[in-house]
């Protein structure tokens, strides 16, 4: 199971420039809250933002990470 803090590094390893914020939010390490920031995203819906930080998870999604609520922006 990936630690929040590793989850932050993942992000914003895949996605350059990006500033990401990750809490645990049930202290279980599977329930996850994330605000990225990723200029990337400008001009692409709120579903493919979602998506593009999703697949950096891949079956994690679902599996070790059971829940992953997001919250993305631009700046």
């Amino acid at each position: 199971m990936p630690s929040a803090g590793e989850m932050k590094q993942r992000i914003e390893a895949t996605l350059p420039g990006a500033r990401a914020e990750v809490d645990d939010c049930t202290g279980g390490g599977d329930h996850f809250r994330a605000h990225v920031a990723y200029s990337g995203f400008a001009g692409r819906s709120r579903l493919e933002q979602h998506r593009i930080v999703y697949e950096i998870f891949g079956d994690e999604i679902g599996g070790p990470i059971h829940a992953l609520s997001l919250k993305t922006s631009t700046h």
